[in-house]
């Protein structure tokens, strides 16, 4: 749905984003991450037009960005944007027809998410009457309500308590599985393992990782495992075929994380305990997405160094 092709972002002695390529594809969830300053927010810009790239060029549905693709996208920025001061039903309304809507279709479509939210009661309040939450699940709607074809939403859970980031988690998914694109930009790492189908990482103004979430996770896979056993100790763990890394001990029995040495298959791991306790759990240990992010960026960071 979305190729970005060689995007270069200056500001005045800052290159933001430097010859930055990615394609995001259609009805899938998109992870935009990085650590601050990467470039997130400037390629997120490039995206909603709000500035242009000083090189390179983004494709929608295979034709160059233009005003005319602005009714087709849905923006939740980080920094929320409605006006404290006008009720919250009439602002929705009017950016909802900014976007190309009917004022009869928008308020229809205003109340079933204001039930579906339950926040009707709230359609007269001015936004500063609102708590934070509340406020958030306002934008929310006025990012949706025009039914995009993409959807980018930065930092959508800030603010939100676990029940409400839940809701709106659901809502996000819902509007996934009836065929949104959606980039998704946020810091928390276990969202990203819960509702990304493929990432980019940017850092220091480059791409430096993307792909399949569950691919990227596959490669940086280890030998690592956790393995838990019914008995105290291991007396000859010193000839095992793994490298213990961190042990445990309850009444319960052994719980450890291991590293398989050269040369060695889990298999090995399992016939070496085996033999000398009953095992009661073993699993590998593949790395998180937020350990994938600190050891790529770290590394990346020392590079450049």
């Amino acid at each position: 749905m979305i190729s970005i092709k060689n995007i270069v972002k200056q500001y005045a002695g800052h290159r933001a984003l430097n010859d930055v390529s990615m394609e995001i594809e259609r009805g899938k969830v998109f992870g935009l991450l990085g650590p601050n300053g990467a470039g997130k927010t400037s390629l997120i810009r490039i995206l909603n037009q709000i500035t242009a790239p000083d090189g390179g060029e983004v494709l929608f549905n295979g034709e160059h960005l233009s005003r005319k693709h602005t009714e087709q996208i849905g923006y939740m920025p980080e920094e929320r944007g409605l006006y404290k001061k006008m009720e919250i039903g009439e602002q929705i309304l009017y950016l909802a027809q900014l976007k190309g809507m009917s004022r009869p279709e928008a308020i229809r479509r205003l109340r079933m998410w204001f039930e579906k939210l339950g926040i009707e009661a709230w359609v007269n309040k001015k936004i500063e009457d609102l708590s934070k939450g509340m406020q958030q699940k306002a934008q929310f709607v006025a990012t949706v309500l025009h039914e995009p074809e993409l959807l980018i939403l930065d930092e959508p859970f800030s603010g939100f308590d676990p029940v409400n980031a839940e809701i709106i988690k659901n809502e996000i998914l819902e509007l996934n599985r009836k065929g949104t694109t959606i980039i998704f930009s946020t810091h928390r790492m276990e969202s990203v393992e819960e509702l990304c189908d493929s990432i980019a990482l940017l850092n220091l103004s480059k791409k430096i990782l993307d792909g399949n979430v569950k691919a990227i996770r596959n490669q940086f896979r280890n030998g690592t495992y956790r393995l838990d056993y019914n008995a105290n100790q291991l007396n000859d763990a010193h000839q095992a075929p793994f490298s213990i890394l961190k042990e445990e001990h309850s009444d319960a029995g052994t719980s450890m994380v291991v590293r398989m040495k050269e040369h060695t298959a889990p298999n090995d791991a399992l016939l070496f305990v085996a033999q000398r306790a009953g095992i009661t759990h073993f699993e590998e240990v593949i790395p998180t997405m937020n350990e994938i992010f600190i050891r790529t960026v770290n590394s990346q960071n020392t590079t450049s160094h």
